[in-house]
């Protein structure tokens, strides 16, 4: 009689049940037959904005506070375009701020979906995990450490900010009792307490306790780097010589997000992070949302940092979050543990999502996600010649790209923000002293065709915005 253990599992019987896949089939094509209807902005059905307004005012009134936009989704896209519950089509260059790497609807997201919807439970957690879990995580390690880094060890976990705070906690039980923290000017963590703490913005930290002190360094000015540079070296070894054995991690985007979209450089973290290994302080990348938009996976891999990194967050495009970290960073005491993981879902969607980086050829110096870097800033550097003092930059890097609007006053900035979500277009607010427009466009999905259809749109917003100056 054939042994038990090659009899295939109850689950695995189910998975390749003839029903599932018929179920699978059906509801790829039926999503498709919809959502490709869906092809350029439009503008919202008049009898459904009376009932699509009471939605906005009852998730006003249940959250406590507006949304900051009109925004919700009927539940269905095309990539880039995304129809909301008023009727209007929207092209989203914003993607939940770099969480829908594939844009909307994207058939790998549905069958990942499905896969999750096939687990025995919605939530994976510390105590009762899945293989999946295993997968994602050792993926992860073998991208971190693809060019040296020394990784070992990936715990997920269910956003940014825990991500986040786990880093946090290794690298500060590692150098106990130093209690310090280095980061940069406009830094943004996330939104818990510490990270609160950690976040160069004071409104964020509003009516709550310092959690944790934190010296900050100027960033890489992208107009002067030497000088800069000069700053930040000289800073740093102030600091490091006023409180000698007091910092438990430098803490580092290496492209500056929430802060305005400023691009680090290989020599700039290179002058900063040699002093800090000879201090034997750890080293701390917060890639939430720079994962997957650079040359590289990682963007401390996109400046060659590699031999730098001891801990590295990830989260959004990648569905479920992450810290890896090294094998000398693994805590001696129990503070790693947490319910939720991640959904079932969101881990097999991500998985699908860095095949699909890969399939999609996103990396490489000649990889879509540069060379469509360089395609849409050409086209932001004719609009500003085209509306000088409407328009400058472009910023960023890679398939992270802002501009600023006017005269880079938060209320400016906000102003062409709302103009080009009216005219259909979506981007999103970030930094101070100037705030800008960013924009995300999806890395799976997003063409030539979406970028030169974001810029009519973005022409047709600056002459709105004009207008609206000039009243």
């Amino acid at each position: 009689m054939e042994s038990s253990v090659n009899q295939p599992l109850k689950a695995e019987a189910l998975r390749a049940d003839p029903r599932i896949a018929e179920a699978r089939r059906l509801i790829q094509e039926a999503v498709a037959d919809h959502g490709s209807q869906l092809t350029g902005p439009k503008p919202s059905d008049p009898a459904r904005q009376a009932a699509f307004q009471t939605l906005l005012e009852k998730l006003g009134a249940t959250r406590g506070g507006p949304p900051f936009w009109p925004y919700l989704s009927s539940g269905l896209g095309n990539g880039p375009f995304v129809e909301l519950a008023d009727g209007s089509v929207k092209l989203d260059f914003i993607g939940g701020i770099g969480v829908h790497g594939c844009g909307h609807s994207h058939p790998a997201m549905i069958d990942g979906s499905i896969d999750g919807a096939l687990e025995d439970t919605v939530m994976q957690g510390n105590l009762q995990q899945h293989p999946p879990s295993i997968r994602m995580s050792e993926r992860l390690i073998d991208l971190a450490k693809q060019n040296g880094a020394r990784m070992d060890h990936c715990l997920l976990s269910t956003s940014g900010a825990m991500a986040n705070e786990n880093a946090l906690k290794i690298a500060m039980h590692h150098k106990s009792p130093a209690d310090r923290v280095i980061a940069f000017d406009n830094a943004f963590a996330g939104r818990s307490l510490a990270m609160a703490a950690l976040t160069d913005k004071a409104k964020y930290r509003m009516g709550l306790p310092l959690a944790v002190q934190v010296d900050y360094l100027p960033f890489r000015d992208q107009g002067e780097p030497k000088r800069s540079q000069r700053w930040a070296v000289d800073e740093l070894h102030r600091l490091l010589k006023r409180h000698p054995g007091r910092y438990a991690a430098f803490w580092a985007e290496p492209i500056a997000g929430e802060g305005g979209y400023y691009p680090g450089s290989h020599e700039f973290f290179a002058a900063l992070c040699k002093p800090l290994r000879d201090a034997g302080i750890p080293i701390i990348f917060d890639e939430i949302q720079s994962f997957s938009r650079t040359s590289m996976p990682f963007a401390f891999q996109h400046y060659g940092l590699d031999e730098f990194c001891d801990i590295v967050t990830i989260g959004k495009i990648t569905q479920v979050c992450a810290t890896i970290y090294g094998k000398d960073f693994v805590p001696k005491g129990p503070i790693l543990s947490q319910t939720f993981t991640g959904s079932s879902s969101s881990i097999a969607t991500g998985m699908r999502m860095l095949d699909l980086l890969l399939s999609e050829n996103c990396f490489g110096k000649d990889g879509k996600n540069m060379t469509r870097h360089e395609y849409m800033a050409g086209h932001l550097e004719r609009l500003h010649k085209k509306y000088p003092e409407l328009i400058r930059g472009p910023y960023g890097e890679g398939m992270m790209i802002a501009f600023t609007p006017g005269d880079g006053s938060y209320d400016q900035a906000k102003l062409m923000m709302d103009t080009m979500f009216d005219t259909g277009l979506m981007g999103f607010v970030c930094g101070a002293d100037p705030t800008r427009v960013r924009f995300l466009p999806p890395p799976v999905t997003t063409t030539h065709q979406h970028i030169d259809a974001a810029i009519d749109l973005l022409d047709k917003s600056l002459q709105v915005f004009a207008k609206k100056l000039g009243s």
